[in-house]
């Protein structure tokens, strides 16, 4: 698996057939600028000189499978200041043929421990390894319309999490909207995300116990602002425009984020 790649420092470019292969299938990528998708095309080179892929349960690790997951988790840091960076406290990737089971264990307001089984997609551990599904890795190609994508989802937690906890405000750099200081970055972004994340619930809410229209967006979101967070990074990345007819605000707010002035 793209072997040569690790030996070399700087990583040398994707060959073209693979990297054109890629890009048939995950359309999302190819229609972006042409210097967006050579630089894309560079991330990905490093990224898989950087990281290590491990397969569960028997899956071999193909170079198509390492290139698709590189080519989709160097999107969301594509124009972020620091670029891989954001991904450098891990270097496993594991991929498992189809969905896994993840024990949980939570604490109740009594005090009671509850433990369970959780069926997953994907799951970005802080400072540790990224799981991911590779059946669902091969569906984003074919997904975009729904704004479903595990490997942004997962690798928008990753980018979350540099500021702690996944709770949907990941570090803003300085004078983000106007601020002066980390905690009124914080409060502008918090401004937009959590009545864009109360909206959402809302509407899931009134969809489940209501039979109101559910919409359109992955109703994991509306767990936490911090599963909303990653959810809604899938369709910015993936459906922008989708995104933009519910949530105006929270793309520009991801527009200022994402995307730089002078890389717009």
């Amino acid at each position: 698996m793209f072997s040569w790649l690790r030996r070399m420092r700087p990583a040398p470019r994707i060959p073209d057939e693979a990297w054109q292969a890629t890009l048939a299938r995950y359309r999302f990528l190819a229609e972006r600028s042409p210097a967006d998708v050579d630089r894309l095309r560079e991330l990905a080179a490093e990224f898989l000189r950087d990281k290590r892929f491990h397969g569960a349960h028997g899956f071999v690790i193909s170079d198509e499978v390492a290139l698709a997951i590189a080519a989709q988790a160097v999107l969301p840091v594509l124009h972020l200041k620091g670029g891989l960076d954001w991904y450098d406290d891990f270097v496993g990737v594991v991929v498992h043929p189809s969905e896994a089971v993840a024990q949980r264990t939570t604490v109740d307001s009594t005090g009671v421990v509850h433990e369970y089984e959780e069926i997953v997609a994907g799951e970005a551990m802080d400072r540790g390894p990224v799981m991911l599904s590779w059946q669902d890795v091969l569906a984003s190609g074919a997904t975009r319309d729904e704004g479903y994508n595990v490997v942004i989802h997962e690798f928008a937690h990753k980018i979350d999490m540099r500021g702690g906890s996944a709770d949907g405000c990941p570090p803003l750099p300085r004078g983000f909207r106007g601020s002066s200081n980390s905690r009124d970055a914080r409060a502008a972004w918090l401004a937009v995300m959590q009545p864009a994340y109360d909206t959402f619930r809302e509407k899931i809410i009134v969809a489940e116990r209501f039979g109101g229209e559910e919409p359109w967006l992955d109703a994991y979101g509306a767990q936490s602002t911090g599963e909303f967070f990653a959810v809604a990074c899938e369709a910015y990345f993936v459906n922008r425009e989708r995104l933009r007819s519910d949530f105006a605000e929270l793309v520009l707010l991801f527009d200022e984020f994402f995307t730089p002035p002078g890389k717009r």
